[in-house]
C-alpha cells in the first residue's frame, strides 16, 4: 500500500482525490476536533448537532457513515468513535486503524484520506504511528491511503515510512 498526506485544511482536503474520508472523534470532547471539526464546519454544524441529538457520541468502536457530495469531494464520509481521550492508548490506535482498513475493505474503497486515531491532538508520536499503523494493516484491498498530518507531522511519519519501506525491501 502506498501512503501520501494531505495537509489538515479544507483547501486541501477538497483537492485530495480519494473516495472516502475517514476521521474521528473523542467521547468526551466537544466540539470535535481536526478533520471532523474541518468537516462538521463545512457542512455547517451537521456533526455537532448529531452529537446534541446522541446519534453520534463518540464511543470506541462506533461508526457513522453518511455521504459527502455534494459538499465534499468525497462519496463517503466515515467518522470513528474513539472513546475517552484519557483511555486512549497504543492498543486503542492498534484497534481503530484495523477497525478503519476494515470498514474501508467492506466498502471496496481503495483510494481514502485518513486521519489516523489519536494524531490529530498529538496523542501518538508521528514515528510510533507509522510503526503501528504498517504492523495493522494485513489488508491487500487498499491501494493508498492519503493521510491527514500537518508539515511536521507529514515530515516526520513519511521518514518513517521510507525507512521501514527500505528495511523491508532489504530483508
Amino acid at each position: 500500500m502506498d501512503f501520501t498526506f494531505v495537509a489538515p485544511d479544507l483547501r486541501a482536503l477538497d483537492l485530495a482525490e480519494a473516495e472516502l474520508l475517514a476521521c474521528c472523534i473523542w467521547s468526551d470532547i466537544r466540539p470535535v476536533r481536526g478533520s471532523a471539526g474541518l468537516l462538521d464546519f463545512r457542512l455547517a454544524g451537521k456533526l455537532s448537532s448529531l452529537s446534541r441529538r446522541e446519534f453520534l457520541g463518540g464511543a470506541r468502536g462506533e461508526l457513522l457513515v453518511f455521504p459527502g457530495r455534494p459538499r465534499l469531494p468525497f462519496e463517503k464520509v466515515l467518522v470513528f468513535g474513539l472513546g475517552r481521550k484519557a483511555d486512549f492508548s497504543e492498543a486503542v490506535f492498534v484497534e481503530q486503524v484495523r477497525h478503519i482498513s476494515s470498514a474501508l475493505e467492506g466498502l471496496r474503497v481503495a483510494h481514502a484520506v485518513v486521519e489516523l486515531p489519536g494524531r490529530a491532538d498529538g496523542m501518538i508520536a508521528p514515528e510510533r504511528a507509522a510503526e503501528l499503523l504498517v504492523a495493522s494493516i494485513t489488508s491487500e484491498a487498499h491501494d493508498s491511503w492519503a493521510l491527514v498530518e500537518d508539515a511536521e507531522g507529514q515530515r516526520r511519519l513519511g521518514a518513517k515510512l521510507e525507512t521501514d519501506r527500505r528495511h523491508t525491501r532489504r530483508s
